[in-house]
């Protein structure tokens, strides 16, 4: 039985043709329960993408779908969330960030949340 594992997607879209909509959609079908977190309001299927940062939330896994440029902002509210893991989807590595994660106990993967769906590695 595969146990549920609380996904903060960061950079989440409405367009079905952006990534952060294809694993939010992923994650909901693998039955992961998912807090979606953009610039704008919107919704994916059952998920509602929020614009404050979910300070409270007990979160296992942040997915990121932000450029290294764009996760600065993140960087103290990510470690004080101390989820289990970030991953860093292609396009979104940050050595950066990945050294502050680290040193705050948090794993880094370096992977595709798609594919580690697909293939039962999530």
């Amino acid at each position: 039985m595969m146990t549920n594992k609380k996904t903060l997607v960061i950079g989440a879209s409405e367009n079905p043709a952006r990534y952060s909509n294809k694993a939010i959609r992923a994650l909901r079908l693998h039955n992961h329960d998912v807090v979606a977190l953009a610039k704008r309001v919107g919704k994916v299927e059952d998920v509602v993408i929020q614009t404050e940062f979910p300070e409270s939330e007990k979160i296992d896994t942040v997915s990121l779908y932000l450029g290294p440029q764009r996760q600065i902002e993140y960087y103290s509210q990510l470690v004080d969330l101390n989820p289990k893991r970030v991953i860093f989807n292609p396009g979104t590595e940050n050595y950066e960030l990945a050294e502050l994660l680290e040193k705050n106990d948090i794993a880094v993967e370096e992977a595709c949340t798609l594919v580690l769906l697909s293939i039962g590695d999530y």
